[in-house]
């Protein structure tokens, strides 16, 4: 069992509030973690150490910065079958996935490692007799508060980015996977001066009081509901809002397009991770043309993924699952595949398929971040556009057709931040994209993230007048 501990101040110890958090693990209702609580006191410690060692962090060369994330990725990579571990009894991927989703976090640390050291301002064309530029400056503090799903890649881009770029980071990861993070932040911290990396442990309330803090930046991903009162929170604050959220990410299947190499993609985007992906298929627009065909390959598919799946995050996660998908049969829904909570222990939840499904029920029209594919079927490729674009999130999208009218209109029309073409996964390294609507604000990803985590400086500098 892990017993997680805080890093404040630089030294390792239990969180102060008296609180303690069990974590269990999904595969067998088993005690994994036990966490103490960090404190309101202990988030204003961290803090006030964050801040007292912001100005020499900045002051650091950034060839010197990025020679620490360097190592520190070393110590990551050397550390990820640990990690993968970790990760697998806390949130229940399987462990080579877990691995795999550690790696691809070494890669966007040793990313920012490379880009840090040339994200540079610009000079101007000013007055001969004076010099005109714009410079970067970190911003900060910056608060990072991350989550379960994937709690390795997604805070090792945002601490990679934060730290590069010359701030000093409080890292509050999910309660739903403390050990992970604790475990991450203990290798990191090795590479860093004190104070430059701080780790509190908590829920709820913790995020809060980091949000509400002194601090310039509160960087998180999660659900839409907390970073709406992340955003309030800095709307009081002053402190700047970076938020990925919530997505119910649509595919449209077109008329013209193989079943089942269109169904080995929606399967592939549903229930990979047990569907717990913030860009995971959550809705699925198919034309009538090949809907039937569709669905017997997507059954088929998910009878594959079926003895592959790994368990839920938890019980909770897995019966609101369950209820959104019990509440759409009940107006409806035709069950192809799964769609039963099994009896036992754990928290697994069938790959499921659900046909007949209408654009207003949850299921559909919420982010159900469960294995399940419900499926509606449309007359037209416009009747797909029009409800796709009909969502509060505005996450991702994809759009799988063989026509290149069809694919431009989708990729103008949709109101996402990413949109993909004949894919629901891939893109080349380096992208970014602004999240729209509930999903979020401002770059995630890529060297614009690099952009957020600095502030930029206009500069105007004049010889003194001559005889001085």
């Amino acid at each position: 069992m892990y017993h997680v501990l805080q890093q404040v101040d630089g030294a390792w110890r239990a969180g102060g509030s008296g609180r303690r958090l069990t974590v269990l693990n999904p595969a067998d209702d088993t005690p994994v973690t036990e966490v103490a609580v960090s404190s309101e006191e202990d988030v204003a410690t961290a803090v006030r150490t964050a801040r007292a060692a912001a100005p020499e962090w900045s002051r650091t060369a950034p060839a010197a910065r990025a020679a620490a994330l360097h190592a520190a990725a070393d110590a990551v990579a050397a550390a990820a079958g640990e990690l993968a571990e970790i990760m697998t009894a806390e949130m229940g991927k399987p462990v080579d996935g877990a691995q795999e989703s550690i790696m691809a976090g070494v890669g966007t640390l040793r990313q920012y490692a490379e880009l840090g050291p040339t994200h540079r301002g610009r000079s101007l064309a000013g007055d001969t007799e004076a010099i005109d530029l714009m410079a970067y400056e970190p911003r900060g503090v910056i608060a990072v508060i991350t989550p379960w799903n994937d709690p390795v890649a997604v805070s090792c881009g945002l601490l990679g980015a934060a730290l590069v770029t010359g701030n000093t980071v409080i890292y509050k990861p999910s309660e739903r996977t403390p050990a992970t993070g604790w475990r991450l932040a203990q290798l990191l911290t090795e590479h860093f001066p004190t104070g430059v990396l701080t780790l509190l442990n908590g829920d709820g309330p913790v995020g809060a009081a980091l949000a509400a803090a002194p601090v310039d930046v509160v960087a998180q991903v999660g659900s839409t509901a907390t970073g709406r009162a992340i955003a309030a929170a800095c709307a009081r604050t002053g402190a700047k809002a970076l938020l990925e959220n919530g997505g119910s990410d649509p595919v449209i299947v077109d008329a013209g397009v193989d079943p089942a190499w269109a169904a080995s993609q929606v399967a592939l985007g549903a229930f990979v991770n047990s569907g717990q992906i913030c860009v995971a298929v959550e809705r699925v627009y198919v034309h009538e043309a090949v809907a039937p065909a569709f669905l017997d390959a997507l059954a088929a598919e998910a009878d594959t993924w079926t003895p592959q799946i790994g368990p839920m995050v938890d019980r909770r996660m897995r019966d609101t699952v369950d209820e959104q998908v019990q509440q759409a049969v009940k107006a409806g829904a035709r069950v192809v595949r799964g769609g039963t909570a099994p009896s036992g222990p754990g928290a697994y939840y069938p790959p499921t398929v659900l046909a007949d499904c209408t654009d207003d029920m949850a299921v559909v029209r919420e982010e159900t971040f469960g294995p399940v594919a419900p499926v509606v079927t449309v007359g037209s490729f416009e009747e797909a556009l029009t409800l796709a674009a009909d969502n509060p999130y505005g996450l991702a999208a994809s759009v799988l057709t063989t026509s290149m009218s069809h694919a431009q209109q989708a990729w103008r029309q949709l109101p996402a931040g990413t949109v993909k073409v004949n894919a629901v996964f891939g893109g080349a390294p380096g992208g970014a994209a602004h999240p729209r609507r509930g999903s979020g604000q401002g770059f995630g990803y890529g060297p614009e993230l690099l952009d957020e985590m600095t502030v930029m400086k206009a500069v105007h500098i004049e010889a003194p007048p001559q005889g001085w």
